[in-house]
């Protein structure tokens, strides 16, 4: 009997990350899959035992319907293991899957749904911000109640399309934030954020936190310059002042971590860090 052809495939990048992928992919295959989906985890520039610990997952994923497929390249580059993994794909619809995120039981089935309409569709969940360390949790705290983090569909470390939507770009461009570009090519209107959570982890310490704002900074202003025509899209509303007081008040400490490291990215603005990760 021949396997059904997937209707969804989740991409996993993945480069160093034998300590967290592990859980990520346990939780996929714990979770509910309503229609059949698979996994293609990428593992890119890796020094570690990150593809030993996919294919480690095989047997679980297969037991929850999720056939698994690990490739590995030498060139340690999100872009393109994101490309590569586009290019194994079997499903139309992709999910596109960071290897430190934890998803929720009732996630994929929710994000299915949400795909499962008419026309162009962009989904995600709801992002549960985790910190680790005294100052990691208090900019977490502050940050996950933005009220863009809050109500908007940031899609930052998961997020899906539909055939569609995928249709909307090519291969993924070399570009810093995928997840911004991917985000923009659809409309406000096309974008779905459904109610079930996933756990995505910020950067450990100060120092770290500012490298990747500033990171995070420099993807936005890289889309407007390369690609300005996706800022019409754009429906993020800045941080207001009377949104600031408001959540200062509730949550001083969180605010005094989320503004020193905003003061610093902007006194150091320019400054080139290579490549940071979310932790």
């Amino acid at each position: 009997m021949t396997a059904s052809r997937p209707v969804l495939s989740v991409i996993v990048p993945a480069s160093n990350e034998a300590r967290h992928l592990g859980a990520c992919l346990d939780a996929l295959a714990a979770a509910h899959w309503p229609r059949v989906a698979e996994v293609v985890v990428v593992v890119n520039g890796s020094r570690d035992d990150t593809a030993a610990v996919a294919r480690s997952r095989a047997a679980a994923l297969a037991r929850a319907g999720l056939p698994l497929r690990v490739i590995e390249r030498e060139e340690a580059s999100k872009i393109g293991a994101l490309n590569a993994g586009d290019a194994a794909a079997r499903g139309a619809a992709r999910m596109y899957l960071d290897a430190d995120v934890v998803v929720s039981a009732d996630l994929p089935a929710q994000i299915l749904g949400a795909l499962a309409a008419d026309g162009a569709r962009f989904a995600s969940g709801r992002v549960r911000i985790i910190g680790r360390g005294a100052m990691a949790r208090a900019y977490a705290r502050f940050w996950r109640n933005v009220p863009f983090m809050r109500a908007g569909v940031p899609g930052c470390g998961l997020y899906a399309v539909n055939g569609p939507g995928r249709a909307r770009w090519d291969a993924f461009p070399d570009i810093i934030a995928d997840d911004l570009f991917a985000r923009l090519s659809l409309r406000p209107e096309e974008r779905v954020a459904v109610p079930a959570a996933f756990d995505w982890p910020v950067a450990e310490g100060w120092r770290n936190l500012v490298r990747v704002r500033r990171r995070q900074d420099a993807g936005v202003a890289e889309i407007a310059r390369r690609f300005p025509e996706l800022m019409r899209n754009e429906d993020k509303a800045a941080l207001s002042r009377g949104d600031a007081f408001r959540l200062a008040l509730r949550d001083p400490a969180g605010f005094a971590a989320y503004a020193s490291v905003a003061l610093a990215v902007r006194s150091t603005r320019g400054r080139r860090d290579g490549w940071s990760r979310g932790r």
